[in-house]
């Protein structure tokens, strides 16, 4: 498998979003990578794919703004680009939220290391999937918690019915984290005090520690449609 996948974000602030979008454009068609880039004035998010020497090449390239330097990336290999064309856009949030008055603050986290630990050593740990309905179907931790919401909007009003597991060590997940740099803060607000967000996410954890306490596959948006605990498209002989 030759072509690299990335899934990346960062919060920071960022302004001149134009300019950026233009360098990044530019950068990113000279290289032949498609995919979804995502600025917005407090981040950025992004999905790209390509041969792998010119994604790493893209990445070289955002690093050397020191306001992405050392961004976390997650990485996996599929036989071809899933995406059909390059789209980077300028929007108002990293991650629709849409919380009036919400500061979106620093969320806690647990490596997929240490939760496994945990999850070894017998702690009990609440799991609670802030994805979507297909996304669960698809896969989840074992006994995870659905708070059945059809997009991320809904997470505020869904937490709601979770009242009674304040007091618990709750760990929330997502696909790749960034979901969860929203919804943890958010719950420590609303009174659960030992809330963690999954450092990386779902993918970052297939990548440290396979499939382990894990269910099915994980819903993934590109034309894979989802990929296995080994970071492999779940139909490994799917083509353009």
């Amino acid at each position: 498998m030759s072509i690299l996948n990335i899934a990346a974000y960062r919060f920071v602030s960022l302004d001149n979003l134009p300019v950026l979008k233009a360098r990044l454009v530019k950068r990113a068609e000279e290289l032949d990578l498609k995919g979804t880039v995502l600025l917005t004035p407090e981040g950025i998010n992004c999905f790209l794919a390509g041969q792998a020497e010119n994604v790493e090449a893209w990445l070289l390239e955002i690093q050397s703004d020191k306001r992405f330097a050392g961004i976390e990336v997650k990485r996996s290999f599929s036989d071809y680009v899933p995406f059909k064309r390059l789209l980077i856009k300028i929007k108002k949030e990293i991650i629709s939220f849409r919380q009036e008055g919400f500061v979106n603050g620093d969320a806690p986290s647990v490596s997929p290391q240490e939760l496994d630990s945990w999850l070894e050593e017998g702690r009990e740990v609440i799991f609670i999937d802030t994805r979507n309905e297909v996304e669960f179907a698809e896969g989840s931790f074992e006994n995870a918690l659905n708070p059945h919401i059809e997009r991320f909007t809904d997470f505020a009003e869904a937490i709601k019915r979770f009242d009674q597991l304040k007091d618990k060590t709750v760990v929330a997940f997502c696909t790749g984290g960034i979901r969860c740099e929203k919804a943890v803060p958010f719950m420590r607000a609303q009174g659960f005090n030992n809330a963690y967000q999954l450092q990386g996410g779902i993918l970052n954890y297939f990548e440290q520690c396979g499939g382990k306490h894990w269910r099915g596959n994980c819903f993934v948006f590109d034309e894979r449609g989802a990929v296995t605990p080994e970071l492999s498209p779940k139909n490994a002989h799917a083509t353009q």
